[in-house]
């Protein structure tokens, strides 16, 4: 059994509204079978943090287009994506590159 982790997530450009303006967030995720990919982040932030209007920050399985992705600094398509599997004190960042106008 994998055991709790300890992340640091950041929201930005925008996307921190949709989590009632708060842009970090110090989480532990819960010890599981399998170690914690990108892919069972996303959807325990929508079920524990995303407040409102999901739709623009998932979009099926992944995060909506526009939306940049870091994991410790590097641009997650360098690190797997989805199926990164993150590690005990890992940061990761949600950077919105979309702007209404």
């Amino acid at each position: 059994m994998a055991a709790p982790i300890a992340i640091h997530l950041e929201f930005g450009g925008g996307a921190e509204l949709l989590f009632d303006g708060v842009k970090e967030h110090h989480v532990t995720l819960p010890s599981q079978s399998e170690p914690w990919d990108v892919k069972q982040l996303l959807v325990w932030i929508q079920q524990n943090l995303l407040k409102e209007r999901p739709e623009l920050f998932v979009q099926g399985d992944s995060v909506r287009p526009g939306i940049l992705v870091l994991i410790n600094d590097a641009d997650w398509e360098l690190m797997g994506e989805l199926d990164y599997q993150l590690q005990d004190q890992d940061n990761v960042v949600f950077i919105s590159t979309l702007h209404g106008g």
